[in-house]
């Protein structure tokens, strides 16, 4: 909704030079050799962590030998935006494979007690005008969003080509055929002339490499993944309850945004909550505010995609705004609120440089973290857990977070918080509970909070074996070092095959509006070789290294702030990843997601397909 938003209250006493030396330790000691190679890949003794299905039961079907025109793999918000682009771009024999038991990607597996979108939700749920859906509140529940994704794909027919319950285990060119054979886990054998990625940015979980996993389980002890919530083992349901932890021990390892929303239920209803925090995340007042019914009915056409406009201009992403009013207002707009303010206040705002803005930006920064210091202060009574609850790093260092809850939670004497920063994490499980600084924790359940795969190798992130374009060539081993693309979304070697999430295109703080944009651009390529009879089509040499070349001159090395950061999948746990695929946001297009989309709309109005190569 609309509010009256203005810059807000920060500390001005504040000694920058005192914390920028403090963030500097903090980082230091949260810092470990390996990287993202610290983390378990779910295979072998650990592949039920991803694969088994909590909420859907698998039933035996015979496999499929078929031919299809296109096949979307991915069922979440990034597949259905690229069903109903290519459905709208005339499009038909469109078929989704997807691991899950129905359509949501994301918000079907993430069902955990208190989740919600922790972004604008008016702003974040694709399609609310053409659906003509309105969420309940601000940061929607899970389950709201998750019945609008099934909507989405009532709404374009999609569910007619779903395969769910699926995994794709290898994609190869047939290049005697010109279509992908896609072998999966149920025996199906698929010929489809397209392909596109849309597995979505961040889906597979990952569990952290801490020794003793699987004799804690044999001796009984109960382990299981966020986003496999097991509501057998806790009761209760997305919305609290868990009534089955009455009697249990229970250990939460990981604060980061998920951690945020389970901890005040964990907390409420286990007998005895201990939280393990590496790195604490910054936590705002959330102020989730129910949609005004008034506001809604007074909503004219195309409202949505002016306040997505509206709330990248005033994201952290660019944070200099003149001349609109901040649409959003809340903590993911509050830097470019409070910067934008500081420059019409100086005394010639026409006047101020580049270099003035960028230390105003870390004025205002620092303030802003200190004003969420001295929050946690006002609420969390012991000194000590309060210190450990404060975040020493600079905004967007980390994914912002929001509770009116989480914080007082410290407070109940059934939670304790254990600060795992100075031994790097949880040392082990043994098998009667968890380890940390020395200490063991006796606990009759360990649930991990710990994300998913987004910084780790690309063979990992994407759960497939094989990739293989032509000529036998790997995706996985072309794309080790370096992306290598047409605006983010085909590559040469790999014919009518599509990709989707961040590679080498724009990037917008509201990822489904880059899933639309690329869903919009994929599906016009699509439907353009379809009318012009092409068998194939992919980027030319030229086309391909041209983009490669644009996207690197124009690159920002934000190296020297990220390689400040605590250690975490925004900077490869503090390797940084300004080059190359090692970075969450690829290899983006700097001028910025909006500028992108004009370069892209311009492209696709010329009409010549120019940097693709189209073959009868």
């Amino acid at each position: 909704m609309t509010e009256t938003c203005g810059p807000t209250d920060t500390p001005a006493d504040i000694d920058i030079d005192a914390l920028r030396e403090k963030y500097a330790q903090e980082r230091a000691k949260r810092l470990r050799p390996e990287g993202a190679d610290q983390y378990l890949e779910l295979e072998g003794e650990f592949a039920e962590f991803y694969e088994v299905d909590p909420y859907t039961t698998v039933t035996a079907r015979d496999p499929i030998v078929e031919n299809a025109e296109v096949v979307i793999l991915g069922g979440g918000f990034a597949g259905l935006l690229a069903g109903a682009h290519l459905k709208k771009a005339g499009v038909q024999g469109i078929r989704v494979i997807e691991m899950a038991g129905d359509f949501g990607g994301v918000w079907y597996w993430n069902r955990f007690p208190g989740i919600q979108c922790d972004n604008d939700a008016y702003c974040y749920i694709p399609m609310l005008e053409e659906l003509g859906f309105m969420p309940s509140k601000k940061f929607a529940d899970g389950a709201e969003i998750f019945q609008h994704c099934r909507n989405m794909g009532k709404h374009f027919g999609l569910y007619d080509g779903a395969l769910f319950s699926t995994q794709v285990r290898e994609l190869h060119w047939d290049d005697s055929a010109k279509r992908w054979r896609i072998s999966t886990d149920r025996g199906d054998q698929i010929a489809a002339r397209f392909v596109v990625m849309a597995q979505g940015s961040y889906n597979r979980p990952k569990l952290p490499g801490i020794p003793g996993i699987q004799e804690y389980r044999e001796a009984g002890g109960h382990v299981f993944h966020s986003a496999r919530w097991d509501y057998d083992y806790t009761g209760g349901d997305a919305n609290g309850g868990l009534d089955k932890l009455a009697d249990k021990r229970v250990a939460l390892v990981g604060t980061g945004a998920t951690g945020i929303q389970l901890v005040p239920h964990l907390g409420r209803d286990a007998k005895e909550l201990f939280v393990f925090q590496r790195t604490p995340s910054s936590v705002d007042e959330r102020a989730n505010t129910p949609t005004d019914p008034d506001w809604a009915a007074a909503l004219q056409p195309g409202w949505q995609e002016e306040r997505k406009r509206n709330f990248h201009n005033w994201s952290p992403f660019v944070g200099v705004v003149f001349g609109e009013p901040d649409l959003v207002c809340d903590f993911w707009t509050e830097l470019g609120r409070n910067l934008t303010a500081r420059i019409a206040g100086s005394a010639d705002p026409t006047a101020v440089t580049i270099e003035q803005i960028m230390a105003f930006r870390e004025e205002e920064d620092y303030k802003i973290m200190e004003r969420l210091r001295r929050r946690i202060e006002a609420i969390v009574d012991d000194p000590g857990t309060a210190e450990a609850l404060k975040p020493y790093y600079r905004f967007m260092c980390k994914r912002p977070c929001s509770s009116e809850q989480y914080l007082a939670t410290f407070n109940r004497p059934n939670v304790t918080l254990v600060d795992v920063s100075e031994c790097k994490g949880v040392e082990r499980l043994t098998p009667s509970g968890i380890v940390a600084n020395g200490i063991e924790y006796d606990v009759d359940c360990v649930i991990f909070a710990s994300g998913f795969e987004i910084s780790t190798e690309i063979s990992r992130r994407y759960a497939i074996d094989r990739i293989v374009g032509r000529d036998g060539l790997s995706l996985f081993e072309y794309w080790k070092d370096n992306y290598q693309t047409l605006h983010g979304m085909t590559s040469r070697g790999f014919p009518n095959q599509f990709f989707m999430g961040y590679i080498q295109g724009g990037v917008s703080a509201n990822t489904t509006a880059m899933f639309e944009q690329q869903a919009q651009h994929i599906a016009y390529i699509v439907a353009e070789a379809q009318n012009r009879g092409a068998t194939t089509v992919e980027p030319s040499k030229e086309g391909q290294d041209a983009w490669v070349a644009t996207v690197r001159e124009l690159a920002i090395d934000n190296s020297a702030f990220e390689l400040s950061c605590t250690p975490g999948y925004y900077n490869n746990e503090g390797r940084g990843g300004a080059v190359g695929n090692g970075s969450f946001l690829g290899d983006f297009y700097s001028p910025g997601f909006y500028a992108f989309d004009e370069l892209i709309a311009e492209w696709r109005a010329k009409g010549d397909l120019d940097g693709l190569e189209l073959a009868p």
